[in-house]
């Protein structure tokens, strides 16, 4: 198996397992902001960790995109997009995920996979957020 098959294996297993409940968390206003907090909390944690300085812009433009969107000040997100960027904080922030996050360096993997699977399939919608910021700073 080459290596994009095995990333996008990881990330179809990831959705299948858990894009229910972040679906669930995007659902509400609340659950959206506890799921940032945590993000939040585990990046500054590993902000410093060489093995995530491949996602660390991925993983901010979630964050920004899930908190303009919970803020009120972003409209441009379907359910689905919503449900996508929820699905890799959620997997980000979760440490027993299919790889457990305690073993070091491959722990990571899977999580780094699952963001980059998600960036990939959401460029548009990321495309557009990010002008939309562009836009606001002007």
């Amino acid at each position: 198996m080459n290596k994009y098959n095995e990333e996008q294996n990881i990330f179809e297993k990831a959705k299948a397992i858990y894009l229910n409940r972040a679906m669930h968390i995007a659902a509400t206003e609340e659950r959206l902001r506890a799921l940032l907090v945590k993000a939040s909390l585990k990046w500054k944690e590993l902000s410093q960790n060489p093995t995530f300085a491949q996602v660390r812009y991925q993983l901010e433009v979630f964050i920004r995109m899930i908190r303009a969107h919970v803020n009120k000040q972003y409209a441009g997100l379907s359910n689905r997009s919503l449900g996508l960027l929820v699905l890799g904080l959620f997997y980000f922030a979760l440490p027993t995920d299919f790889v457990p996050d305690f073993i070091p360096f491959v722990g990571y993997v899977d999580d780094i996979t699952v963001l980059l699977a998600i960036f990939k399939s959401l460029q548009s919608d990321i495309e557009r957020f990010l002008e939309w910021e562009k836009e606001r700073q002007v």
